[in-house]
């Protein structure tokens, strides 16, 4: 996964800037076997309030997450999947349940654009094809 800013993000709001922020964050976490929270800790700049949340969101409902992609992962199993795919699918469940004001729309897109920049050549579809049916489920 690149360390770098990403060409994606330029130009983007706010929002994007701290999805991004909150994917290095949480596959930090992942790689340490350890919580989005201690890795914040770690940190020795700043993290932006709007990155938090999505850290802390992700760390609470992880477990909840990880059932709703495996129901909806029709032949791949979460340890099959690649990383990223993985906690771009978190994110997205997080804010899909927790954030209303966030049009569905942009949640996917986001989404599909951070597996697309960060993950394999198949990852935007793999991402999108899942979050489209969780989001049915999720946001009725």
């Amino acid at each position: 996964m690149s360390t770098g800013r990403s060409s994606r993000s330029a130009g983007n709001d706010a929002r994007s800037d701290a999805r991004e922020r909150a994917l290095h964050l949480l596959y930090e976490a992942h790689a340490k076997s350890a919580t989005g929270a201690s890795v914040v800790e770690s940190q020795v700049l700043p993290v932006d309030d709007l990155v938090l949340e999505i850290v802390a969101g992700v760390d609470g409902v992880t477990a909840l997450a990880d059932e709703i992609i495996a129901e909806n992962a029709i032949g791949w199993t979460l340890a099959r999947m690649p990383v990223i795919d993985l906690i771009v699918l978190r994110i997205a469940i997080f804010e899909l349940k927790s954030r209303p004001d966030v049009p569905t729309a942009v949640i996917l897109n986001e989404a599909v654009e951070l597996a697309k920049t960060f993950s394999t050549d198949e990852s935007g579809r793999f991402v999108n094809g899942i979050l489209s049916t969780i989001a049915k489920k999720v946001r009725q």
